[in-house]
């Protein structure tokens, strides 16, 4: 453990000698160590469209089939169970619109380490009205197929704009980026289009602000951030070169999340090399 650890501070500390860092966000405030054993693995966060300050969490291959609410001081205040819906591997969690102008959570069941399997899934609840300790709902959900074959995946975006669902692979040395467009939701599946890639691996985790203005993607150790110019598609802004946030790498973050305004965002950890998971907030300079 002594020698994994060593070696994970020898990267981290080469990743943040060797990069020129933006200066957009300011480094991280530590909001709230999460020490509850149910929240050891969580690999997603978004923040609400319909309540200030509420923002929602889920956990990794094995956890509960549930969506989290904490506040945005990291406290818990409730779950929603997803019926007769199994956590296979949930990766990512995005907020964004769906039917009749509603606000909509969407969870990514999209990841695939051995890229095993044949399918994988989203599914689809409206946001609460209301915040309740504990609620369930029955999901919408459409099967996914990549075309070329399987392929691992952490991050699930949805266009605030278009309500077009974006889907970013991990492994591949340039990681691919698939759409799913809005209104092919409702079909039993469908087979996602490849509409770029980007210049780098090892995506784990992304957000677009509620205005569709910025958009951020992670890797283990860094963290890139696009602006969106007017009339453009998310894979339009993302074919250009991102910058590069300043960013304390975590054990094994897996999950980012716009605030609502957009003037900042909050990072948080699985758990690893005993360290618990700890609520970061990366706030905007000006």
């Amino acid at each position: 453990m002594r020698v994994i650890t060593i070696l994970f501070l020898f990267l981290f500390s080469n990743s943040l000698v060797a990069q020129d860092f933006d200066s957009t966000f300011l480094g991280p405030k530590a909001i709230k160590e999460i020490k509850a054993d149910k929240f050891e693995e969580l690999s997603g966060i978004a923040f609400s469209r319909v309540h200030t300050g509420i923002f929602y969490g889920h956990t990794d291959s094995g956890g509960k089939s549930s969506v989290y609410m904490f506040n945005s001081d990291g406290e818990e205040l409730g779950e929603i169970k997803l019926d007769k819906v199994e956590n296979r591997d949930w990766e990512d969690i995005a907020v964004g619109p769906g039917p009749g102008g509603k606000s909509y959570i969407y969870i990514g069941e999209i990841g695939d380490n051995a890229a095993v399997h044949d399918e994988v899934f989203i599914y689809r609840i409206p946001e609460p009205t209301k915040l309740k300790p504990e609620s369930e709902e029955k999901p919408e959900r459409i099967k996914l197929t990549y075309p070329g074959g399987a392929r691992d995946a952490e991050t699930l975006m949805v266009d605030p704009i278009s309500g077009d669902i974006y889907i970013i692979s991990k492994r591949d040395k340039k990681n691919n980026i698939y759409c799913l467009p809005a209104d092919r939701f409702s079909d039993e599946e469908f087979e996602l289009e490849k509409v770029g890639e980007l210049n780098f691996t090892s995506s784990v985790a992304g957000d677009i602000s509620a205005d569709g203005n910025q958009i951020l993607i992670k890797s283990y150790l860094n963290i890139y951030y696009w602006t969106r110019k007017p009339g453009e598609s998310i894979e339009q802004a993302l074919s250009r070169e991102p910058l590069m946030l300043i960013y304390n790498p975590e054990p094994q973050g897996e999950a980012i999340g716009f605030q609502p305004d957009g003037k900042a965002y909050y990072t948080i950890s699985e758990k690893r090399f005993d360290i618990n998971p700890t609520l970061y907030r990366y706030e905007a300079r000006n």
